[in-house]
């Protein structure tokens, strides 16, 4: 029986048959070559990637000269690299790698080395002693930045990265082109594999991952897996609220779906959420609350585990998750997937919706349940683009120094380099093909002397050049702050969150902890906890059964409207209103068309509205909140500039809204020369603070450098605020006395790129330059400037005089309005 047949024969006996994208995969990969395997979750890339390795071991342990080569080898080569984004995922691969592995019979060890990785795992790993590594990209870096890690790939055959799309368009995405840069120079004949179900450019994605050089080969399943989206509409669509962001009150609708199978996931946008369904459900829970778990990243490990373990075993009805769970950790025991809310993305949903009924040839299906009214045209647009084959795409990062100088260190730590070999070495990544010589030189000067401002201080010459012109790390507290730093996940600000006797249960915000004080009551990990004491970093608490008690809030939860699926919703609310969702939304549509316009594509809808409580400026391109915040910014900044004036700023994915302090005197022809791209990032940058926004940038950029190290272990850790007050004392000192240090200059770069989306913003600037303006004047709030007038009274007034003032306007304008 050849290798090929051995591999077949155990998916048989599985009842499988290799698709044809799979063999496609095989056969690539033994002819020696690279590619990119794009199919829908649940559709088998895991065994499309690994099949080539085992059939290739396969076949050499026929052979009587290499068996016995290896038995007499004291260090077995690693043979296969597995990278994947996140820890959860690393412990579903290792066991399905090894169950593969062992099935064809072949006798491999399989491990995992990341920080949840058990000790044996981690010596297995650095001993040399395993057929295969499955790692994330920090705990890679890691292992390179050990002189003796290059005997341990020199060998290495093979290296898949899954979830290619999870990781391209973000610094860990570039960590890992570095890696792998490193990794093909110890073995030059590496081939390297990305898996992904989800991705728009995916010549981009291969050019971003593959060998320079390596044609875009991108493998995908003949056919893409079925999926179906239903809507849970409300069972009076016209008393539907106008603004929200629960969804809560259909909770008995939900409960009822989740009992009419054995185990749903359900979803929600931020931990605050999914704490609060989570809270809700087990409120009315009709059967043993063990059934019901709780999954997000802001919880323990130990936590995360015995849910995951609840959904590979069906011991759980539900599990309430968040981006958590969105990835390709396989639970052919779900039978079901909720999105509570708006997905905010097509990409995303396919990605969830993939985690149901997860089995080669089952049919995906997600149950999307609205929060308010509008979301109902979200998921008829996400379906629309779904049928379209339309995906979000994921551009990734170019030239981002700061990982660059991290990696500087890493290397140097690793056994040293020699500044011209690396310079050709990182040049090979895509992000950094553009890198010049200059500012390489910059780059060695900032990991050897810190900079012109930075070189007298000792703790920032971290790299030395010896006389043989290798850069080398001597300093043994230099090495230790580095490798417990390495990494480009911004985490500081956390308070971790344990018992007084017994467990950790997570961490939360530090801003959100400190405004509690001893005997105030939170709930967190689906439990109603009391403040015992706050403590070196950590908040000391006990179980509480009864009562109330405040969600914790983490920053930057609200997910943005993708740029396509906004622009899909425009196009939806003013097209084919024949689906379920449309149709519900018929009334709301009928209001809005009564007191303003439903805008077509064509047209940029303007509102103008005088309430009692002042004038309001309405615009609605249609671009996602990102965007929408930066032109409110822009546009604030110039009507003050034509007439001194203050304006407050509310920003959805629709459109925003400009409340000034003075009346506004606006016609088309002032807001056509306002909104124009001449002086773009100038007016957007004083509009916007950019100074601000780069000082705020700066202090991730300065940790992942290195010039925030973090406290060694057994001293107490460094806060929140004093780790700003550390980047704003760097970043001052650096703006006065080496305002061309080349972090001051990526901090400003990624403001205006990242928090201002410039070249989106310029992007959307041109477009409406050839759209109609159509002015209203309504006589009250319209359906869609509604929850931007909401968000912004939010900001004026405490939570309970917003909830009050915000319930007394909709129930006049449904009065008014016949609702």
């Amino acid at each position: 029986m050849t290798p090929r047949q051995r591999l077949e024969q155990w998916f048989l006996a599985r009842g499988w048959k290799p698709l044809p994208f799979q063999r496609q995969a095989w056969r690539h990969y033994l002819a020696g070559e690279s590619g990119l395997i794009h199919t829908p979750t649940g559709s088998g890339k895991t065994l499309a990637a690994f099949g080539g390795p085992l059939i290739e071991a396969l076949a050499e342990t026929t052979t009587p000269a290499s068996t016995a080569g290896r038995r007499t080898r004291t260090a077995r080569p690693l043979r296969v690299l597995w990278i994947t984004p996140l820890r959860a995922l690393a412990a579903d691969t290792t066991r399905a790698l090894a169950e593969a592995s062992q099935a064809v019979g072949l006798p491999w060890q399989v491990a995992q080395r990341t920080g949840d990785a058990s000790a044996r795992d981690k010596r297995l790993a650095r001993g040399g002693k395993l057929d295969v590594l499955v790692t994330t990209p920090e705990s890679l870096s890691l292992l390179l930045s050990y002189p003796d890690t290059s005997a341990m790939f020199a060998d290495l055959r093979c290296v898949v990265v899954d979830e290619w799309h999870e990781l391209m368009d973000s610094k860990r995405g570039v960590q890992t082109q570095l890696a792998l840069a490193r990794l093909r120079r110890w073995s030059p004949q590496l081939r390297t594999w990305g898996l992904s179900a989800t991705l728009g450019n995916l010549d981009e994605a291969c050019r971003a991952l593959l060998p320079p050089g390596a044609p875009p080969r991108v493998l995908a399943a003949a056919r893409p897996r079925p999926m179906t989206l239903e809507t849970l509409l409300p069972d009076d669509p016209a008393r539907f609220p106008w603004s929200g962001h629960l969804g809560l009150s259909q909770l008995a609708r939900v409960l009822e779906r989740v009992f009419a199978v054995r185990t749903s996931l359900l979803f929600t946008n931020t931990r605050a959420q999914a704490e609060l369904w989570h809270q809700a459900l087990a409120s009315v829970w009709p059967e043993d609350a063990g059934t019901l778990a709780l999954h997000h990243g802001s919880l323990d490990p130990g936590v995360r585990k015995e849910a995951e373990a609840g959904l590979r075993d069906a011991t759980l009805r539900c599990v309430v998750a968040t981006s958590s769970l969105d990835l390709g950790v396989d639970f052919p025991s779900v039978d079901q997937v909720i999105q509570i809310g708006s997905p905010k993305g097509v990409a995303r949903l396919l990605q969830r919706a993939g985690r149901a009924r997860h089995r080669p040839g089952e049919t995906g299906h997600v149950l999307c349940v609205p929060t308010h009214a509008l979301e109902l045209a979200e998921y008829a647009a996400t379906r629309t683009a779904i049928a379209e084959g339309v995906v979000e795409t994921r551009r990734p990062p170019r030239l981002p120094l700061d990982v660059l100088a991290q990696h500087c260190v890493t290397v140097a730590l690793g056994g040293g380099f020699h500044a011209e070999d690396l310079f050709a070495e990182v040049r090979t990544t895509d992000a950094f093909a553009a890198l010049d010589a200059a500012t390489w030189r910059r780059v060695l000067d900032f990991v050897v002397r810190g900079g012109d401002a930075l070189e007298h201080y000792p703790e920032y010459r971290r790299v030395v050049r010896d006389p043989d012109d290798v850069h080398r790390v001597h300093d043994r507290v230099v090495a230790l702050r580095h490798r417990l730093s390495i990494g480009t996940i911004a985490s500081d600000g956390s308070v971790a969150v344990r018992f007084l006797r017994g467990g950790n249960l997570g961490a939360v915000e530090e801003a959100f902890l400190s405004r509690l004080r001893p005997g105030d009551r939170f709930r967190f990990a689906g439990r109603l906890l009391e403040l015992v004491k706050l403590q070196d970093m950590t908040a000391y608490v006990r179980l509480v059964k009864h009562g109330e008690g405040v969600v914790p809030r983490w920053m930057g939860g609200r997910l943005p409207l993708s740029s396509r699926l906004a622009a899909q919703v425009q196009a939806t609310l003013s097209g084919d209103r024949t689906s379920p969702e449309m149709r519900a939304l018929r009334p709301l549509l009928s209001v809005q068309a009564r007191l303003s316009q439903v805008p077509p594509p064509d047209v940029l809808l303007v509102e103008l509205v005088r309430r009692r409580d002042g004038q309001h400026l309405f615009v609605f391109p249609f671009a996602g909140r990102r965007a929408h915040e930066g032109l409110a910014a822009l546009l604030a900044w110039r009507l003050g500039r034509r007439q001194p004036n203050t304006f407050s700023l509310s920003a959805n994915d629709l459109g925003f809204m400009l409340s000034p302090q003075l009346p506004l005197a606006l016609d088309v022809d002032l807001l056509r020369s306002l909104l124009t791209s001449e002086r773009l990032v100038d007016d957007l940058a004083h509009g916007a603070n950019l100074a601000e926004l780069a000082r705020r940038q700066f202090r991730s950029i300065a940790r992942v450098a290195g010039l925030l190290p973090p406290s060694l272990p057994g001293r107490t850790p460094r806060s929140l605020r004093q780790l700003q007050a550390s980047s704003g004392l760097l970043f001052d000192v650096l703006s006065q006395h080496d305002p061309g240090h080349l972090l001051l200059a990526l901090a400003r770069r990624e403001a205006l790129e990242e928090d201002l989306q410039i070249a989106a913003m310029e992007t959307l600037l041109v477009r409406l330059s050839g759209r109609a303006i159509a002015l209203e004047r309504p006589e009250s709030l319209t359906p869609l400037a509604f929850p931007l007038w909401a968000d912004g009274m939010r900001a004026q007034l405490s939570t309970e005089d917003w909830q009050a003032r915000v319930r007394r306007a909709a129930e006049q304008l449904e009065r008014r309005h016949g609702r």
